[in-house]
């Protein structure tokens, strides 16, 4: 029969692995190796002196991003492709360049997608305004060709702006020619590629769009919980596109929906691979 000193003994293993195992718990699962915060990884990517380019950036999606993008400082150079030069009053804008293109001859342009290490597309427009041949040549044909002059141009890491529910077959032509357009620049085989497929964007656009005005309205009547599943600020938007972008990823195409771009976007510490 064991002394007492061998049952103290015994009682006190049991009591550090008790404690140990209650101390483990209370951290949580175990993760692996500790992962870059947020800060870190922004840091370590603006010391790339990279390049990068937007297209859209008079939209509402683009104008925010590009704003996030300055505030952040993340590139070396900020270059804004559009049909027209874009006026700024703030300081901050004041070494952001800009290339005018005609969308209807791109190929004339092809030095404005010269030397871009990421790029940003938020181009689009609506059926209603451009009519369903108008809505194709901007959302699909203006974006393919651009995609495909940036891959040319060396651009590693393209981004593109796409929607909930795209799907190139679909029965619904905004549905479809997203999916369409998605699978498409897939084709090109970007180093990263990166899609971004949110609902609803709540923002308050100059445009004037009354059925989108009345989606929002609707969306604001809402718990924020269910909202939250089919809709996103667009500013949340903006810091998710820059989040996954500073964030290392050995995926060559990733696609992230409304949720992930909420998660995302809300991200300040350790962001999740």
């Amino acid at each position: 029969m064991p002394g007492p000193a061998a049952l103290s003994a015994g009682a006190a293993v049991a009591l550090v692995a008790v404690l140990l195992l209650a101390r483990r718990e209370e951290a949580g699962p175990e993760t692996g190796p500790s992962k870059p915060k947020l800060p870190k990884l922004r840091e370590d990517f603006k010391m790339q002196n990279k390049s990068v380019f937007i297209l859209g950036a008079s939209g509402e999606s683009g104008k925010v991003l590009l704003k996030e993008i300055l505030e952040q400082n993340l590139f070396a150079r900020v270059t804004l492709i559009g049909r027209r030069k874009l006026t700024f009053e703030e300081e901050a804008y004041k070494n952001v360049n800009q290339e005018v293109v005609d969308f209807e001859k791109l190929e004339d342009y092809a030095s404005a997608f010269q030397g871009h290490d990421v790029g940003f597309c938020c181009l689009g427009t609506t059926r209603s305004k451009a009519g369903a041949e108008g809505f194709v040549r901007v959302d699909r044909d203006y974006v393919l060709k651009s995609a495909e002059l940036a891959k040319s141009g060396g651009c590693k890491h393209f981004n593109l702006l796409s929607s909930k529910g795209a799907d190139k077959s679909s029965n619904f032509l905004y549905l479809q020619v997203k999916g369409d357009v998605e699978a498409r620049v897939g084709e090109l085989k970007f180093d990263r590629y990166s899609i971004f497929r949110p609902g609803v964007l709540l923002c308050n656009r100059q445009e004037s769009r009354p059925g989108e005005w009345l989606i929002r309205k609707f969306f604001g009547f809402l718990p924020d919980s269910w909202a939250s599943g089919h809709s996103v600020p667009v500013s949340t938007l903006a810091r998710a596109m820059l989040n996954n972008m500073v964030r290392p990823s050995d995926k060559q195409m990733e696609i992230l929906d409304n949720k992930a771009i909420h998660d995302l976007g809300k991200a300040h510490g350790v962001l999740k691979p």
